[in-house]
């Protein structure tokens, strides 16, 4: 039995400011860096003009959330400032907005003060935090009192030093101890809507991240949504030697695999790709059933 049954009796969904969204089948965000040096798109969508035709592009293509990342985390990014951070994302906030103001937004950061000066302006749906509340100790409280969703990730050290001879006892279990500890956390401070990420290549080998790969079925035992962002990383294009911009192949393979052991959102720079790979999953899921 290649699908997970389990995973589709779940009765998943997150509230977003009033309105749930279900994700008991699949969902896409798309990705909008508006960052000078991330690891792929750095420095393509810095004005007005690019970011209005990278949003409408993630929109069109059927992407169900946009994520807002004004920080960038590739292995030995420049640290910047909350203002700074702020200046370069309230810009693409208010594009969204304006396109498309019943799109959901995700905030990529781990600064409370990002979040606070942000949502003073525009609202947002979604706070995604690659620190897991490591970056930050007010995070979890400002999360509680929001009531916004909140996507718990994984990460060894900091954007500056994770991938500096990473290691662990067991990267699988490491991580599960990790979520289940920061979710009691969250949980005791009245927070529901959890999203889980494993966060491959954030403090990862190549072996831990294909580990990782691997067991991805273990993390529904948390009874909560799981994300998978793996989108032309190095897990990828190391693997194949090849350029990470020919990894989209690879991205879609391991996309397709992500979702058979039960992942709830993929988190891509190609909306396009990663929609039909959701449509073609549901649709074989569907016929598995029938048969």
């Amino acid at each position: 039995m290649v699908f997970k049954d389990t995973f589709f009796s779940r009765n998943l969904s997150i509230n977003c400011r009033g309105k749930l969204m279900d994700l008991s089948r699949p969902r896409i965000m798309g990705i909008l860096n508006v960052t000078p040096d991330s690891f792929f798109d750095g420095g393509r969508y810095t004005n007005a003009e690019s970011m209005a035709v990278r949003i409408r592009q993630i929109v069109e293509e059927g992407a169900d959330i946009i994520d807002i990342g004004a920080y960038s985390s590739r292995p030995g990014a420049e640290d910047i400032s909350a203002g700074e951070e702020t200046e370069r994302l309230l810009p693409a906030l208010e594009a969204v907005k304006k396109m498309y103001p019943d799109m959901p937004v995700s905030i990529d950061t781990f600064r409370t003060e990002v979040i606070m000066r942000a949502t003073q302006a525009f609202p947002i749906d979604i706070i995604n935090d690659i620190t897991g509340g490591n970056g930050d100790p007010d995070m979890f409280d400002l999360v509680a009192e929001s009531h916004l969703p909140y996507i718990l990730m994984h990460i060894q050290g900091t954007p500056r030093t994770m991938q500096k001879d990473p290691v662990y006892e067991d990267v699988v279990n490491d991580i599960m101890m990790f979520f289940a500890h920061r979710v009691e956390q969250l949980t005791n401070k009245g927070v529901n809507d959890i999203i889980l990420d494993p966060g491959f290549g954030f403090g990862k080998t190549l072996d831990h991240n294909y580990t990782l790969m691997a067991s991805l079925e273990v993390f529904n035992s948390f009874e909560l949504p799981f994300l998978v962002g793996i989108s032309r990383k190095s897990m990828t294009y190391s693997l194949l030697n090849i350029d990470k911009s020919h990894a989209l192949n690879g991205t879609t393979a391991l996309n397709m695999y992500a979702l058979t052991k039960g992942a709830s959102l993929l988190r891509v720079h190609d909306v396009k790709e990663a929609v039909e790979t959701v449509k073609l999953f549901n649709f074989l899921h569907k016929m598995e059933k029938q048969g």
